[in-house]
């Protein structure tokens, strides 16, 4: 019988083959006493499956594909660490040893603990965090009832149009099918900007996740179609509905092999305003899809993953190199650096604990000004590598004048100190910020009189501006970046730095989204920055847009206040 799931779409596109159900450990366990001279065997067991899954897990680390998304390196980096503390690690022996007990039911009994404390803590990032620890003890579940692994083996010759269905997939588990062709991943759990729908986003594969119940309801080997646009799997289709649907994904297939004919096409209106395109990094391996695409530059390069990707920290050595590199391929073009944005959910060893608000806390350029020292290094890497291409500095999170003194002091020390040593950099290397809290766009000036650019970050703006944590499923339905206080101070950005002659850029989700395009474009943006693959979709929209025809009607949408008349609006600029 046919039947539909709605779930949350993050990867455009349409699948359609046989179900692969994912397995998942079983995180209930049998309790039972262990006789006080087998306690030190029962120990030893669990000593040797966190071994085992140590090794498993740096195994998937070596071998993660150079063409891998740089999430991955960086969320089995954040399962080993998880892994390596000694709540894990350690504190389940301590209770093998003290009740005598099983190390399954030691491990449920502490992992049990460690949930409820995440469910203390009402944050969205600490809530992705517990799906990590979830993931970490399935694995070592996995390896005491001695079945390693996670994902069972698929048949090589079908792989093309299998579909994984899981409760929950991690990144790691993720690498582990990265070099079969799959064509589509679905899973129970996970929200818009969890770690499975980045990976998904990267992979570049029709992709849903909160379908909540689809692992129990759909069966091994079951065709389903996944439309991961609309954010739907039809289960068991009939024949109309599979051959309109096979219809569709053709022509999605034809669409996207015509994109690529707009590679080296300027990105112009159809009255000529001129627009740049430029791509958002992570890793300096990704410059390579961001030229395919014709990005005409690197807007935001997310320097935090060098930081993330690792043990310990990278020396001003390491990071200059990254830095040249990703300079140097892109021979001349613009590459915006952000300094780190490290706290909130991207933490390192030795950092700063977690507090009860991360999003709030110590982060981005907070954290650099009371880390001086480790500041420093990265602008001195950035500086260095100014010598060999076109680069910019970009401040993130900045909220007030004391914070903008200060890193351009840090950057004026950075530079002293390579002219004492004698090595080259860019005398005239730009300096903008991010305007990505209320307060930094309503006070405009502070910023506009000290910096050469800005760059607005929509991520944060409308979730700071809204109270919303877009990371919790909950209330996802209420980010909305129509609402009228966000299209309000986008306006207000757009205006005054018109107004202030400075170049202001948009690098948030709001860029890539092909339904916001031509709203930006008449709101005055004329630098978009956006993920490689989306590029092409945005290039095609600006190249049939009138300026002249969606400005007024843009202007009316800044009047309205009821949610049915903007988007109503929005549809008319997009027909």
């Amino acid at each position: 019988m046919s039947f539909t799931i709605h779930g949350i779409g993050v990867s455009g596109g349409i699948a359609i083959g046989h179900a692969h159900l994912v397995s998942r450990a079983k995180l209930e366990a049998a309790h039972y006493v262990v006789p006080a001279p087998q306690v030190p065997d029962e120990s030893a067991r669990f000593d040797a499956a966190i071994r085992a899954v140590r090794s498993e897990l740096e195994q998937l680390r070596a071998n993660v594909p150079a063409t891998a998304p740089a999430e991955f390196t960086a969320f089995i980096n954040l399962h080993l660490m998880i892994l390596d503390d000694s709540t894990l690690s350690v504190a389940p022996r301590k209770i093998i040893e003290s009740e005598q007990c099983n190390a399954e039911w030691a491990l449920k009994v502490q992992m049990d603990a460690l949930l409820a404390q995440f469910d203390e803590i009402e944050d969205g990032y600490l809530r992705e965090r517990k799906a990590d620890v979830i993931q970490v003890v399935e694995r070592i579940m996995k390896t005491l009832s001695g079945q390693p692994g996670y994902l069972p083996p698929a048949p090589s010759d079908a792989e093309h149009s299998l579909i994984l269905v899981a409760h929950d997939l991690s990144p790691a588990d993720v690498v582990q099918f990265k070099q079969h062709h799959f064509a589509s991943f679905i899973t129970d759990l996970g929200g818009a900007t969890s770690h499975t729908a980045v990976v998904a986003r990267s992979l570049n594969i029709p992709s849903i996740v909160a379908l909540h119940n689809g692992r129990q309801l759909i069966r091994e080997n079951e065709l389903i179609i996944v439309d991961g646009t609309q954010g739907v799997v039809i289960v068991d289709p009939d024949r109309q509905v599979l051959a309109e649907y096979q219809l569709r994904q053709h022509q999605f297939e034809i669409e996207r092999q015509k994109l690529k004919r707009l590679r080296n096409t300027r990105a112009v209106t159809l009255d000529g305003v001129e627009v740049e395109l430029h791509a958002n990094i992570e890793l300096p391996g990704d410059v390579v899809e961001a030229r395919e695409n014709g990005a005409m530059g690197i807007g935001l390069f997310r320097t935090e993953f060098l930081f993330l990707n690792r043990d310990g920290l990278p020396d001003e050595k390491e990071q200059f190199a990254a830095y040249r590199k990703v300079a140097e391929d892109m021979g001349g073009l613009p590459v915006t650096i952000r300094t780190y944005d490290l706290g909130a959910d991207k933490q390192t060893d030795g950092a700063q604990g977690m507090t009860v608000n991360p999003a709030l806390g110590l982060r981005a350029i907070r954290l650099c000004l009371v880390e001086p020292q480790r500041f420093l290094i990265q602008l001195r890497a950035m500086l260095r590598a100014s010598h060999y291409g076109k680069i910019n500095i970009l401040i993130p999170m900045l909220m007030n004048a004391a914070e903008v003194d200060q890193a351009l002091q840090l950057i004026r020390q950075a530079k002293s100190s390579l002219d004492e040593e004698g090595v080259p950099y860019d005398r005239d290397i730009t300096v903008g910020g991010m305007i990505e809290v209320p307060a930094a766009a309503l006070a405009l000036g502070i910023f506009t009189r000290k910096l050469d650019f800005l760059s607005i970050g929509t991520n944060d703006l409308i979730q700071y501006t809204l109270a919303i944590d877009r990371t919790d499923d909950t209330v996802a339905h209420l980010y909305d970046p129509l609402h009228p206080a966000v299209l309000s101070l986008l306006a207000h950005i757009f205006k005054a730095a018109n107004k202030a002659k400075i170049p202001v850029a948009l690098c948030g989700e709001m860029a890539g989204d092909v339904a916001l395009t031509r709203l930006l474009l008449a709101l005055g943006l004329r630098q978009y920055s956006m993920h490689s693959a989306h590029l092409l979709d945005v290039k095609q929209y600006i190249l049939k847009s009138s300026l002249r025809k969606i400005k007024p009607l843009v202007q009316k949408m800044l009047r309205a206040h009821d949610p049915e008349k903007l988007r109503a609006l929005l549809g008319r600029i997009n027909a």
